[in-house]
């Protein structure tokens, strides 16, 4: 064995050695009591944050986690501010990795002055949400939504080194939900608190490569040398910004560190919701400005066969040279373990980049409002939904080069009108986050990720959230209530009688159990079942099995 891999294995041990002293090494959290159920999830299933803020910062380290507290019952109540409190401190994942603190890992806080105008303390983020520090202090989610229904931990400043200093970009951080008058814990959820600064762009601007050799000095008249630095991101930040400053006639060299969102808006910092301001007014967006010039021709040109994109192809690859990236893969959820990558949602560069105008308001693309939707490819049920199949695999129309969003008639599987997936509200005022996941790691997430640890709590398995017992307990009678008209779920005595819904109303079990009610993906086995045959015999149902009326009985149309 390599010395290397014993010198982790030690490293690892001790880091469980130190968790189990904390009270959160890696097993089961206290999921769900009797009484209550939390759950926890984060705004966007990846932040981001440069590796280096001495040259021009991106995105700081930031990270935005919510929660909610249900106390459970035949009609759940979610719980408000004055009736629990929650906050969160860091966990250990299954292989030892904990992280606690950002010290040491980030020369973030040496030029937050510089950049963001404001002096804060190492482990304290722009919105004062904390790192739980060495001793792992219990952090609170100081806002709670009440609109929303939900707690909330913003601006969390976590890295994506361990306390081993070992690359983890999906750490876990424990969320506790303690009742406001006595302080008893009542329940616990390890959640996934992302961040990666993977953001790399060295494929192209490290000294020497194309966009950092003499034949773009000798393009754009550089007569200053291209750094060289010993520090790969470093050497290709100060690249950037002698390119920048040659084509665009600025200084940024000199007057490092730059915020890029000074003169390009980013919505991603825009904290009081402003708009552009300033010298940001009348410049393109920085998602607009990246984008679109990366999608073009090293002449400014559109693409065709002949003249590629700056950065090309139809993968995530082509996203992974920038965004984290060909080791973090932060697309990693439903859509992933589908075999989609981004384009299938989000379209392609110039589309991103704004270059094309949205079918739907003849405008630019405005990066973080106008996303693709869950409604975009889950057009509605197995009755009356758009296109060939019953889940569309692209959410815009093939043929448009704006990646317009496909919008869905049928709102059975669609997010809240006018509002994104991350802010939506589901079944009785829970979240879709809750039940789903976060946004590019929806369960079940891609094997040997830590975010299919969460639902695993939840529920006892990986996938949406589709256990009744969940939040209702063993009392919830027969329905047809639940999200999405969901019936209930591993329930015997739904098992036994069904047959009434049926006869009721047939339409409703159609419209995922198919119009010949011979089972569609909408009803497949989320996890192995045992069910009751027509003739009252166990029936053993495997994951993932789809489920038809003949898989236990005769199909009911005869009877």
């Amino acid at each position: 064995m390599k010395t290397s891999s014993v010198s982790r294995m030690l490293r690892q041990g001790a880091a469980f050695l130190a968790a189990l002293a904390m009270g959160t090494a890696p097993g089961p959290a206290l999921a769900q009591t009797a009484t209550h159920q939390v759950f926890s999830f984060n705004d966007l299933g990846m932040h981001c944050y440069d590796s280096s803020f001495a040259e021009f910062a991106i995105l700081p380290p930031y990270n935005v986690v919510r929660g909610q507290v249900i106390l459970r019952g035949q009609h759940p109540v979610i719980l408000d501010n004055t009736q629990v409190n929650l906050t969160y401190r860091a966990a250990a994942d299954p292989t030892g990795s904990i992280n606690t603190t950002s010290r040491g890992k980030t020369n973030f806080w040496r030029y937050v002055q510089q950049l963001f105008g404001v002096s804060l303390p190492i482990d304290v983020g722009l919105k004062g949400a904390r790192m739980p520090g060495a001793n792992n202090q219990p952090q609170p989610f100081e806002a709670f939504d009440a609109q929303k229904g939900w707690f909330a931990a913003e601006g969390i400043p976590i890295t994506a080194k361990d306390n081993n200093k070992l690359r983890n970009p999906l750490s876990l951080m424990r969320v506790e939900a303690r009742d406001a008058a006595t302080d008893v814990l009542l329940s616990s959820l390890d959640t996934v608190v992302p961040a990666s600064d993977e953001m790399n762009c060295s494929n192209c601007h490290f000294t020497g490569r194309d966009a950092a050799d003499a034949a773009i000095a000798q393009k754009y008249n550089i007569t200053v040398p291209w750094s060289s630095s010993p520090v790969k991101a470093v050497m290709t930040k100060e690249n950037i910004m002698i390119l920048h400053d040659a084509v665009n006639q600025t200084n940024l060299s000199a007057n490092r560190p730059v915020l890029c969102a000074s003169c390009h808006y980013s919505a991603a910092l825009d904290l009081e919701g402003q708009g552009p301001q300033g010298a940001q007014v009348g410049k393109p967006f920085l998602s607009h400005a990246i984008h679109s010039h990366h999608g073009m021709t090293v002449n400014h040109t559109l693409p065709d066969p002949d003249n590629p994109a700056i950065v090309s192809g139809n993968t995530s690859n082509a996203c992974y040279q920038c965004h984290p990236g060909k080791n973090t893969k932060c697309l990693r959820g439903a859509m992933a373990t589908a075999g989609l990558n981004c384009q299938n949602c989000h379209g392609g560069m110039l589309a991103v980049g704004g270059v094309f105008h949205l079918k739907t308001t003849g405008q630019p693309r405005r990066p973080w409002i106008d996303l693709p939707k869950c409604g975009s490819c889950h057009t509605g049920d197995a009755l009356n939904h758009q296109g060939v199949s019953l889940i569309l695999r692209l959410a815009y129309q093939r043929k448009d080069p704006a990646a317009t969003p496909r919008n869905a008639t049928n709102k059975r599987f669609a997010e809240n009108d006018n509002t994104l997936y991350r802010f939506s509200l589901g079944h009785h005022g829970v979240a879709c986050e809750s039940c789903h996941g976060s946004p590019h790691a929806e369960w079940p997430t891609r094997p040997g990720t830590n975010d299919n640890l969460t639902a695993e709590q939840i529920q006892g398995h990986t996938g949406p959230i589709i256990e009744c017992t969940v939040c209702h307990g063993d009392n919830l009678p027969r329905t047809m209530g639940g999200p999405h008209g969901l019936h209930n779920v591993d329930d015997r005595d739904w098992n036994q009688f069904h047959m009434f819904f049926f006869f009721q109303d047939n339409n409703n079990c159609k419209t995922c159990h198919g119009a010949n009610l011979e089972g569609t993906v909408l009803s497949r086995a989320a996890a192995d079942r045992n069910l009751i045959d027509y003739n009252h015999n166990p029936k053993f149902v495997p994951k993932g099995t789809i489920i038809s009326c003949t898989l236990c009985h005769r199909d009911p149309r005869t009877f």
